[in-house]
């Protein structure tokens, strides 16, 4: 009320100059609170993502609803309600959350390679330790991309999901090949394809319980990559 007041007894134009002020503190104003609220939304989205993958993980999309992931977490049914409109978009908010790291995970590997023989051992390792330790969430990956055949809404998901994970292997072996001084005759998709399938071999047969998994898949990599240089 003071302000308006002082306002009042200002001259014309300034009534004109400081409403314009006005005006524009307030849209930057209005715009500062929905920036924040738009960010306090998307951490709150993100924080219940993370409480929901190891439900969705250790069960799979077809035998988890929201209100077990709810009876699993800390957070009720509605807040979870609240925040995803259904089972279908917290998942495909779960494994794109969880693909943000994974999509990156060898870059360190190949920005640290100072030749062929490196980058092939330190990646093969890699996919088997991430075979052992990340077994579950490989398989939620998994169960998301073969549900994507019969669920439209989160296809592009998980297309855009695969892409990302195709460049990444692409890297991994442009690099590669630079080393040994070959060209990579594959396809992105053809290469990406091959060690995409032993590895989904390789998880099936860990998730039975094969303890030679993860060095089996180790194998095989080298054999991909020992194949690509033997074509010089």
């Amino acid at each position: 009320m003071t302000d308006v007041a002082h306002v009042a007894h200002e001259p014309r134009a300034g009534v004109g100059a400081d409403a314009r002020d006005g005006a524009r503190t307030g849209e930057t104003n209005r715009e500062r609170i929905s920036r924040r609220q738009v960010d306090k939304f998307a951490e709150r989205r993100a924080q219940l993502a993370d409480a929901a993958l190891q439900t969705l993980a250790e069960f799979g999309y077809a035998r988890t609803s929201l209100r077990e992931i709810a009876q699993n977490s800390q957070f009720s049914h509605g807040v979870l309600h609240y925040y995803f409109s259904d089972k279908q978009d917290l998942l495909t908010h779960c494994v794109r959350q969880y693909e943000a790291a994974c999509v990156t995970r060898y870059d360190e590997i190949v920005a640290a390679a100072r030749s062929a023989e490196e980058l092939k051992g330190e990646f093969s390792a890699a996919m088997a330790q991430t075979l052992r330790t990340d077994a579950p969430m490989h398989r939620l990956w998994y169960d998301l991309r073969n549900q994507s055949l019969f669920e439209e809404s989160f296809r592009a998901d998980v297309l855009e999901i695969d892409q990302r994970r195709e460049e990444m292997i692409w890297r991994v072996l442009s690099r590669y090949a630079e080393f040994a001084g070959i060209t990579v005759a594959l396809s992105p998709p053809a290469a990406y394809s091959i060690l995409d399938g032993l590895f989904q071999q390789a998880l099936l047969h860990q998730l039975a319980g094969d303890e030679e998994a993860a060095e089996v898949l180790r194998g095989n990599v080298v054999r991909v990559l020992d194949m690509l240089a033997g074509g010089r």
